[in-house]
């Protein structure tokens, strides 16, 4: 439960500087260890860009990263049992030639690789033979069942330069895998490295994309709210950090034993001299709204930035009803690359004639709520990429968040978790249950 500043002690046994997924992650896991926690954050709320606004009844991310049940972190950080997450229909929709191609849809299936037989259907829809179909399948089913460490183990080079060698034919590559993986990695030029890419592609063949129930936000406010009273102080700009205190804007000196510094990757840099900082994919969030409900269920629709700027989007209530007022549609749509920086007048207009072809509507029809953009949405991992990048800086100091691991919420999660039991090991600490084997998503 978040807190004000002026009615906490100035110490702790733990900083935690961020109250993001990855800095409340690391915080469940040294409350759950008995250390006293102090987490800072400098917005009025927690979640940093896990944030969602309300507007006139409509819940609106500011973020556009996509989730999956396949991520380990979503079941096993504490205090996220009550999260209820809302699965898009199985497999994904691809716009190409003008229609949209359904592929994955299944009824009643209950295993684990559900998604990646699905998606095998993809050849009935675009025009592949019966030998790209068999191809499609075992591919998928070959990632659905790789362990980790055989991921990891493989050469990483660009995943753009490694699509021609996965032994499919260059149709389906280029009108399914090439769009699929831009979406889940927020990189149309796919730069990212190939081994991320694959454990991404791991992920999404073993599970089903969803979003959260009520938003974005629901993530970091339920972890939050599950900490002990006082624990997390909005409104604290930390200005400076080490191994034992905190300097903040406005509210002093704050010691403690140990810090975590858990923000984005720009304000670590700038609080941790001589960090890296990566390069960044920008996105765009748009969220419109229909008098009448557009054409569409509860799907992700994929274009790959084909016939127009957005890369994907969903009727998000139809994935989540309250997400929207009774009687209102909310359509959220992801624009990637160079197309998310341009102006939002412009970008709302060649976002409505695209979103129009593919509801079958007008652009008259589709009316913009808001433009959330971000240019350091999404922390760039070009090959080759650590995806274990140190979370101990030295005793008594760490560091975490997506920029330390993959670019995910799962990511996110795990570093947190990562940090926190470097600390805990530093302090003579057993944590509360051991280290699982690598996973990632």
């Amino acid at each position: 439960m978040a807190s004000s500043a002026r009615h906490t002690a100035q110490h702790a046994d733990v900083v935690v500087v961020g109250a993001g997924l990855a800095g409340l992650s690391a915080a469940h896991q040294l409350t759950n260890a008995g250390v006293t926690v102090t987490v800072l954050e400098a917005a009025p709320h927690p979640g940093g860009r896990m944030t969602t606004d309300l507007l006139d009844g409509f819940r609106l991310d500011r973020s556009g990263q996509l989730l999956s049940t396949s991520f380990p972190d979503l079941r096993r950080t504490p205090g996220l049992g009550a999260l209820v997450l809302r699965p898009f229909v199985p497999g994904v929709v691809v716009h190409a030639e003008g229609r949209n191609h359904r592929i994955g849809e299944t009824r009643g299936a209950k295993r684990a690789l559900t998604t990646a037989r699905a998606l095998a259907s993809a050849a009935r829809t675009s025009r592949t033979t019966g030998l790209d179909q068999a191809r499609l399948d075992a591919a998928l089913t070959r990632f659905a069942a790789l362990p980790v460490e055989r991921v990891l183990a493989r050469p990483d080079r660009p995943t753009a330069a490694t699509l021609a060698g996965r032994g499919l034919p260059t149709r389906t590559v280029e009108g399914l895998l090439r769009p699929l993986l831009a979406s889940l990695l927020s990189d149309p030029d796919l730069s990212t490295s190939s081994r991320c890419a694959d454990l991404v592609l791991r992920g999404f063949a073993r599970g089903r994309l969803c979003l959260p129930a009520g938003g974005a936000g629901a993530v970091p406010e339920l972890l939050a709210a599950m900490l002990p009273p006082g624990t997390v102080r909005t409104g604290v700009q930390v200005t400076s950090a080490g191994i034992t205190s905190v300097t903040t804007a406005g509210h002093g000196e704050i010691s403690c034993r140990s810090v975590i510094v858990a923000t984005g990757a720009r304000a670590a840099a700038e609080l941790l001299p001589g960090l890296r900082l990566p390069g960044f994919h920008p996105v765009t969030v748009l969220h419109h709204t229909t008098a009448e409900p557009p054409s569409g269920d509860a799907a992700l629709v994929v274009t790959g930035g084909r016939g127009g700027p957005i890369a994907h989007t969903t009727v998000a209530s139809e994935v989540d009803p309250g997400r929207a007022p009774a009687g209102r549609t909310l359509i959220t749509s992801t624009v990637l690359g160079s197309a998310a920086s341009l102006p939002v007048a412009e970008l709302d207009r060649v976002a409505r004639a695209q979103l129009a072809r593919l509801h079958g509507a007008s652009p008259r029809d589709f009316e913009l709520l808001a433009a959330r953009h971000d240019p350091d949405a999404v922390p760039a991992m070009p090959a080759p990429h650590d995806i274990r990048r140190p979370v101990r800086l030295l005793s008594g100091l760490y560091v975490c968040g997506d920029h330390r691991d993959t670019s995910t919420v799962q990511g996110a999660l795990f570093s947190g978790r990562r940090a926190a039991h470097a600390l805990l090991r530093d302090l003579g600490i057993r944590p509360g249950y051991g280290m699982e084997a690598l996973r990632a998503a």
